[in-house]
C-alpha cells in the first residue's frame, strides 16, 4: 500500500497492559467489557478479614499492616464509583472507566464482565515530525468476532484517508492533528460519541454541516427571537 509512513497495530488483552499501546501505536486494540463487574461478596469479606492476600500475594512479607479496603481500593477509584453498603461492596458500573485497579487488588472477588470486546484508539506515536502524542478513543466498544468485518471496515476507511491526505513521513496522529478529528470520523463513517472527548470544551471538533441543520444556515431572526427573548 502507498502508506506515507509506517503504521503500527498493538493488541492488548485487557486494560492492564494498555499503557505501551496508548503511547506508541497508530491503532491500539484494548480488550474490555461493557456489562457489570461480577462481585463475589464472600471473597470480599475474605480479603477484608485477611484470609486472602491482596494483589495475589505480590506484596507479601512487607509490613504494611492489615488490608484496608477503604484506603487501598475504594478511595483509589478514579471515578469514586465504589462504596460499602451493609458490609457489601457496591459498584456503580456506568461510572467505571475499566482502570483495573480494584480487580488487580482483589482478583478472587472481582472479575471482568462477560460481554467482552475491544476498544480501538488511534493516533499515538513517538516524536518524529511533531511531538509525541497519546492515542485518542475512536471506537469505545466493538465485538471481536470472526470474520471481524466491522473492525476491517474501520481500518480500511482510515487507510484510504491517510494514503490520500497524508504527507511524506506523516503518521496518522499527525494527519489527525493537521486536519482534525472530524475528518477522521467522516473517513470512517462513525458517529461522534462523548467518550471520544477527553475533557469538556478543551478539544471541540464536532461541527454541523448545512444539510444537517433544519433550515440550513439561513434563519428568520424574528422567528428566532420569539424563542430566545432578551
Amino acid at each position: 500500500p502507498a502508506f506515507p509512513y509506517k503504521f503500527k497495530f498493538k493488541f492488548d488483552g485487557c486494560p492492564n497492559c494498555c499503557v505501551a499501546s496508548i503511547a506508541r501505536a497508530d491503532m491500539p486494540y484494548i480488550g474490555t467489557w461493557r456489562d457489570d463487574i461480577p462481585i463475589d461478596q464472600e471473597a470480599v469479606q475474605a480479603y477484608i478479614g485477611g484470609e486472602v492476600p491482596p494483589n495475589g500475594g505480590a506484596h507479601s512479607g512487607r509490613d504494611w499492616g492489615p488490608f484496608d479496603i477503604q484506603k487501598e481500593v475504594i478511595d483509589l477509584c478514579p471515578t469514586d464509583c465504589m462504596w460499602m453498603e451493609d458490609n457489601k461492596l457496591m459498584i456503580d458500573n456506568k461510572e467505571c472507566t475499566r482502570c483495573m485497579h480494584c480487580i488487580n487488588v482483589m482478583p478472587r472477588a472481582l472479575r471482568i464482565g462477560n460481554d467482552r470486546g475491544l476498544s480501538i484508539l488511534v493516533g499515538a506515536k513517538a516524536p518524529i515530525l511533531d511531538g509525541a502524542q497519546m492515542g485518542s478513543m475512536l471506537v469505545p466498544f466493538i465485538k471481536a468476532e470472526d470474520p471481524y468485518d466491522e473492525i476491517k471496515e474501520v481500518i480500511e476507511g482510515i487507510w484510504d484517508w491517510w494514503m490520500e491526505e497524508g504527507k511524506n513521513r506523516e503518521r496518522l496522529g499527525e494527519l489527525m492533528k493537521r486536519q482534525g478529528f472530524q475528518k477522521l470520523l467522516e473517513a470512517t463513517g462513525l458517529d461522534p460519541d462523548p467518550r471520544m472527548v477527553q475533557e469538556p470544551r478543551s478539544n471541540p471538533y464536532i461541527f454541523w454541516n448545512e444539510d444537517e441543520v433544519e433550515g440550513g444556515w439561513t434563519r428568520d431572526i424574528n422567528e428566532f427571537r420569539k424563542h430566545h427573548q432578551r
